[in-house]
Formats: C-alpha cells, sequence, structure tokens
C-alpha cells in the first residue's frame, strides 16, 4: 500500500471516529461521564414542540424618540444659556426653535455646533428669526441600522432569565425577529418577559462598614450580581440610590485600548447626560460606578478623573466580545425601540414527535429504495456506493452535532435530497466506469479514466447547486435557511465521501491485488 493511500484512509477513519464521538450525546443519553462530548443535535421547533413569536421593531418610532430627547434637551440648554428661546419643540422629523432676540440666532448655532452635532439647520422661509433643525442623515442611518440589534440584545437578556434550553433569536428582514423557545408551552409568560423595557441604572458601589455584607448589606444599599453561571456570579453591594439612567446616552463603540488595559468602549452623553454625568463624576473621584442593566451589573469600572465633556471611556481588561457586548448594552439603554407581536404560534410536543416520526419515516424509505437499487443494478459497484452514502449520513447528522445547527423538518428534506444527489455522483463515476470496460481496458485504466470523465460532470453540477443554497440561505428565512444549511452542507460531504471516498477504497483494492474484473 502506498503512504498516500494510507494517508487517505486515515484521514476518513479520524473524520469518522470523530463523528461517532459527537453523536454519541444524541443516541445514548445521558451519556457516559467519560464522553469527551455534552451537546447533542439541536432539534428545531417543528420537531421538538415550543413557541414561535414574531416580533415587529418600530424603527421609526426609535428616531422620533431621540428627536423628541434633543428638542427637551435643547430647551434646557437655551435656558440654562439666557439665550432667549421662546420654544424648541418638535414638529414632524423637525425641531423648531423660535427667539425672543434676533440677534441670539448666532449663539444658537455655537451652542448648536458645541452640544449638539448630529442636529443639522434645513431651511427656514418662515420667520427669519426661527430656526428648524433637523437629525443628521447619517445619525438617523446609524439609528436604523443599530436599533435591531439593540432590541436583539433586550430580548436575549430576557430569554436567558427565562431559562429557555437553546433558544433561538434573530433578526428577519430589516425590521423583524423571530424568537423560537423549544420546550416552552406557555407563551404568555414569555411575551411578558420579552415585551419589559431594559433599564440601564448607573449606581455607586457601597463602601466602608456601612455597606455591610452581601448576606446583611447595609441601610440603602442593595445586593447585586454580575453576568455569570449561577455559581460564579460576583455579588456586588450598591447604592440603591440611581444617579443617571441609560435614556441619556446617545452612542458606545469599541475600541482597541491599552496593552494592559485590553479593549476599551467609549461612550456618547447627550446635553443633558453630560452635565449630569459631570457632575457626577466630580464628586466621586477613585469610587466604582456601577452600570447595570436589568438588575445585573455589566461593570463597575473606576472614576479616575472628572468626565465633563459628554464622553467616557470604560475599561476593564476586557476582550474584544466584551467590549463589544458592554458597548450594545449601553446602546441598549440609550434607544428604545417599541415591539409590536405580529405573529404567534404554538407547537406541541406530540406535534413535534409526529414530525419526526414522519420525517424518520421518509428519510428510511427513500434510502432503503436508493440502496436497494444500486446493489441490484451495480452490484459490487453498489455496495462501495452505499458504503460512501451511509458514511456521508453519517458525517453530515455529525456535522450538525459539532457546529450546533439546528435540526429541522426542512433539513431532513435536505438529507433526503442530498442522499439522491450522492448517489447520482457515484451513478455518472459507475457508469463511465462501465464503458471504459466495455472498450477493452484495465480494471485499473478503467477505474481512473471513469473517475476523471465523471468529474467534471459532478464538479459542475454540485457548484452550482452549492451556489443555489447559498442563495436560499442569504435571502431566505427560518425554514428556508434551515434546508439551505443541510444542502450545502450535504454537498461538501457528498463530494467527500461519494467521490474521494469510493476512489479511496478502489485505490485501495488494486493496490492489494490484481484485479481482473471490477464488479459494476
Amino acid at each position: 500500500m502506498s503512504r498516500t493511500i494510507l494517508y487517505r484512509v486515515l484521514l476518513f477513519v479520524v473524520l469518522t471516529a470523530a463523528a461517532v464521538v459527537f453523536l454519541v450525546p444524541t443516541f445514548v443519553r445521558p451519556s457516559p461521564a467519560f464522553w469527551p462530548w455534552r451537546q447533542p443535535v439541536r432539534l428545531g421547533l417543528d420537531l421538538q414542540g415550543g413557541t414561535h413569536l414574531l416580533y415587529g421593531v418600530d424603527i421609526e418610532q426609535a428616531i422620533d424618540s431621540t428627536i423628541d430627547r434633543h428638542a427637551q434637551d435643547l430647551g434646557r440648554e437655551l435656558h440654562d444659556a439666557q439665550i432667549g428661546a421662546v420654544t424648541a419643540e418638535r414638529e414632524g422629523r423637525t425641531i423648531r426653535v423660535r427667539l425672543a432676540n434676533k440677534e441670539k440666532r448666532q449663539e444658537v448655532l455655537d451652542l448648536l455646533k458645541e452640544r449638539f452635532p448630529t442636529l443639522t439647520v434645513v431651511p427656514n422661509q418662515d420667520v427669519e428669526a426661527d430656526l428648524a433643525l433637523a437629525l443628521d442623515q447619517r445619525d438617523a442611518q446609524r439609528i436604523r441600522d443599530n436599533v435591531v440589534d439593540q432590541a436583539l440584545k433586550i430580548i436575549r437578556n430576557r430569554i436567558d432569565q427565562f431559562g429557555v434550553a437553546e433558544p433561538t433569536v434573530q433578526a428577519q428582514g430589516t425590521d423583524e425577529i423571530v424568537v423560537q423557545l423549544p420546550g416552552i408551552q406557555d407563551p404568555q409568560r414569555a411575551k411578558e418577559l420579552i415585551g419589559k423595557t431594559a433599564l440601564l441604572e448607573f449606581k455607586l458601589l457601597a463602601t466602608g462598614p456601612q455597606a455591610g455584607t452581601p448576606e446583611h448589606p447595609g441601610p440603602g444599599v442593595q445586593v447585586l450580581y454580575g453576568k455569570g453561571d449561577a455559581g460564579g456570579r460576583r455579588a456586588y453591594l450598591v447604592e440603591r440610590r440611581t444617579l443617571m439612567t441609560g435614556d441619556v446616552l446617545t452612542d458606545a463603540s469599541v475600541r482597541p485600548g491599552t496593552a494592559t488595559e485590553g479593549m476599551a468602549v467609549d461612550f456618547v452623553l447627550d446635553a443633558r447626560g453630560g452635565k449630569l454625568f459631570g457632575e457626577i463624576s466630580s464628586a466621586n473621584v477613585g469610587r466604582n460606578l456601577a452600570i447595570v442593566l436589568d438588575n445585573y451589573v455589566e461593570s463597575a469600572p473606576t472614576i479616575r478623573e472628572p468626565i465633563t465633556g459628554g464622553r467616557g471611556q470604560i475599561t476593564g481588561r476586557f476582550d474584544f466580545a466584551e467590549a463589544q457586548d458592554l458597548a450594545n448594552v449601553l446602546r441598549n439603554g440609550a434607544l428604545p425601540a417599541p415591539l409590536k407581536l405580529i405573529e404567534e404560534r404554538t407547537v406541541g410536543p406530540s406535534l413535534g414527535q409526529d414530525s419526526i416520526r414522519k420525517g424518520v419515516l421518509s428519510f428510511v424509505v427513500g434510502s432503503a429504495l436508493v440502496v436497494a437499487f444500486m446493489l441490484v443494478y451495480y452490484r459490487g459497484g453498489g455496495v462501495i456506493a452505499d458504503a460512501a452514502l451511509l458514511l456521508n449520513i453519517l458525517f453530515l447528522v455529525g456535522a450538525f452535532a459539532a457546529f450546533g445547527f439546528t435540526l429541522s423538518l426542512p433539513g431532513i428534506a435536505g438529507i433526503v435530497l442530498t442522499i439522491g444527489m450522492a448517489v447520482d455522483a457515484n451513478v455518472l463515476i459507475l457508469e463511465r466506469i462501465r464503458e471504459e470496460l466495455r472498450l477493452g481496458k484495465t480494471p485499473r485504466a478503467a477505474i481512473d479514466t471513469g473517475y476523471e470523465r465523471a468529474w467534471n460532470a459532478i464538479r459542475d453540477s454540485n457548484v452550482t447547486t452549492f451556489c443555489s443554497g447559498l442563495i436560499l440561505f442569504q435571502f431566505g428565512t427560518g425554514p428556508v435557511r434551515g434546508f439551505a444549511v443541510t444542502l450545502c452542507l450535504g454537498i461538501l460531504t457528498s463530494l467527500l465521501t461519494g467521490v474521494f471516498g469510493t476512489r479511496v477504497v478502489y485505490d485501495l483494492l488494486v493496490s492489494r491485488r490484481r484485479l481482473t474484473t471490477v464488479s459494476v
């Protein structure tokens, strides 16, 4: 046996062993204590049962809320600066500022440039002394781009508290969010939990003897916990008094920090928040400020110096993922968007089990017919093709377990389709080998030429189908994407087993003994 053949045989042995390791938790429950893999194949809502909710995110309301907040803050700033504005009110998507003194117009423009850089002046022909302001288009687009991500973060926080195993929370289109809760048969409780508005608060950590202990907190002190596993959460002693809430934040972003501090999170406050945060930070230099979302402490950085410019930075030895999560938390507090329930479905567990039975039945019947046909029509070649087919199914389902993909009813349909495509490749190869044998070629030459001639057709058909699967995944939603994942993954495993795997078998047979004929 040549070294090349040996390496290919070892590769398939290793892949087979890995697939078995990944699939044992799915079929053996509970899996042995020593087993290195614990995650079974995830089942979709149509197979396991549970609750399906579809929410619409009111993106335009988020923009309206931002303009409302700017109008209120601008009126307050004009009053504090004694510029003499009569009113600063929102009218549609603009903020109309009416001035008591026309000579103060330039002072207003200077204040806008300094404190409200996201507001732009629009032409106003009605009254010369008035100013019409609108939200900068780039900032409005940023709000549209971020609001669904922020809503996803809020909902995921709710689902984590709900205690659902392996939920699905994902965006659908540009302004919808799909929530699937496998195993949950009480949609009302889920809706109440998801529909709450995230509360972002800034509080000081309690210090000194009066703070007490986590078991016995002092007066005016509460115990809050950081995110993490139940057994590993850190307890924080936090003053009950809320210094500031998240409605004053306008943005938060991640940027590289120093080598010792890791990633950092920059945040931006509106005019009111900048003034308030300046007062808070000036009065509490050296203390820790807890950033609390839904009664969980996300971070508790130290106030190193007064922050009076409406901007600040949070450092805490974050890696990129932690910093990104914290930035999302801060933005969530800044831009709450209303959620509207569009669709609600409950799938019973009995219906899910019935779907599994029917899906498995269709898979078994389809596979049995294909296996029988290959054995009868291609004899020895059919045996090799059937072995590759079984290996293909093993690799495909093992990949679902390894990568955490969710298997749904459309996914089972994709597996059945994959079986047909895998057999099609083997039919092309065996037919080419038959043709070469009829021409009088030796078995070795017939095998080499058969694979060579069949490869171009196999490659082209699988590449075009794979591209179709990618398009379905990119533009499809829900079941369509589940089918696309199975289709694309099945094409890869089919090529691996049906073409390269069977070739290894034939090469192994040729290298070990002198073949006088090939059973095809």
